[in-house]
């Protein structure tokens, strides 16, 4: 279903599909739990005999799938395997390290941790809750304690507390080749993001269609309830989208739920400035984001098998204008509708 009220955002999304040269894109929305636009581009590969894009196509999701991750901290506070998100981390996990000292998974979640890579070593560059620096060494660490805690991987935890009830059988850790998955550059060295060899989730190697991507978004905006039944508690989503940056962290500086951005007026906001307040997004670096606007009740998804980033680029100025894009189309079908 191709709407003329998004026309103007999949040409966009189209647009920026050829710079960087992505042989794949795809958007979805959803606004009311109606699916209002869904729209296509592309082939899996760059070979003219490979499939076509269709709503059965799985990308790689890349950072999109820490609010998996998120999810999975939020169930196990709902159900008191962990007492609080200040708690130290290391007092969940099995690691040894002073570096970790005094880093509670609040900072784990909010990138307010600290930690980061120097010449092959973990080294601390401030103080936890002090500043704000984007890197994967908090994840880590909130991987590892879902692992500790239940005694088994974020990928079989989230299949069976998450993927299973809500039906969603297009998701999912992968590690083979399989027709329906698209990005499949893990033969090149410098692919951005890393191997594929693992079925644990501790990669990068998430595949998700564009449906249930925007299914995932759904389930956030409606806290829990699908098709309007309450399938997941309420809190677990209510603590998912609350803003859990330390208070102390300055204003310029993002912030962020259980690791989604959070509309604010950061100059290293990642959602555009027109965006409504309450808002929220996830994104990762194949070009995937998930989008959710409360305040129209919609979620609105787009889609790249993204490789690099190409010379001329602007990833920060893009994913805003997506945002902005996808609000005036909202925008302007509510300024109708009011007329």
């Amino acid at each position: 279903m191709i709407s003329i009220q998004f026309s103007t955002l999949n040409q966009y999304v189209s647009e920026i599909q050829r710079q960087i040269n992505a042989t794949a894109a795809a958007t979805y929305i959803i606004q009311n739990d109606v699916v209002v636009n869904e729209w296509y581009s592309g082939r899996h590969d760059s070979f003219s005999s490979s499939r076509t894009v269709d709503a059965e196509s799985q990308f790689n999701v890349a950072s999109v799938r820490k609010t998996y991750l998120g999810f999975a901290n939020s169930l196990l506070i709902e159900s008191g395997m962990i007492h609080s998100i200040d708690d130290e981390i290391g007092h969940y996990i099995n690691e040894d390290l002073d570096l970790i000292k005094g880093i509670t998974i609040r900072h784990c979640l909010t990138h307010t941790h600290g930690l980061h890579i120097s010449e092959g070593k973990v080294v601390s560059s401030f103080l936890p809750g002090t500043d704000w620096a984007y890197t994967n060494l908090g994840i880590n660490l909130l991987i590892e304690l879902v692992q500790c805690v239940t005694g088994t991987s974020l990928a079989d935890y989230i299949q069976h507390t998450l993927l299973e009830p809500a039906g969603l059988v297009e998701t999912g850790w992968r590690t083979q080749y399989e027709e329906r998955l698209i990005y499949n550059y893990y033969r090149d060295e410098d692919n951005c993001v890393g191997p594929n060899d693992s079925p644990a989730g501790e990669q990068s190697n998430l595949f998700v269609s564009a449906r249930e991507l925007a299914l995932w978004g759904n389930l956030h905006l409606n806290k829990g309830k699908m098709q309007g039944k309450q399938v997941f508690l309420e809190t677990i989503f209510n603590r998912i989208t609350t803003t859990h940056t330390p208070e102390t962290l300055p204003s310029h500086l993002p912030r962020q739920g259980f690791i989604w951005w959070l509309q604010s007026s950061s100059p290293l906001d990642q959602i555009g400035s027109n965006v409504p307040d309450g808002s929220y997004q996830i994104l990762g670096i194949t070009g995937c984001a998930c989008l959710v606007i409360p305040k129209y009740q919609a979620v609105a998804v787009r889609m790249y098998n993204q490789v690099h980033n190409k010379s001329g680029y602007n990833y920060l100025e893009d994913i805003r204008q997506f945002g902005n894009k996808v609000f005036e189309a909202f925008d302007k079908n509510s300024d109708k509708q009011e007329r």
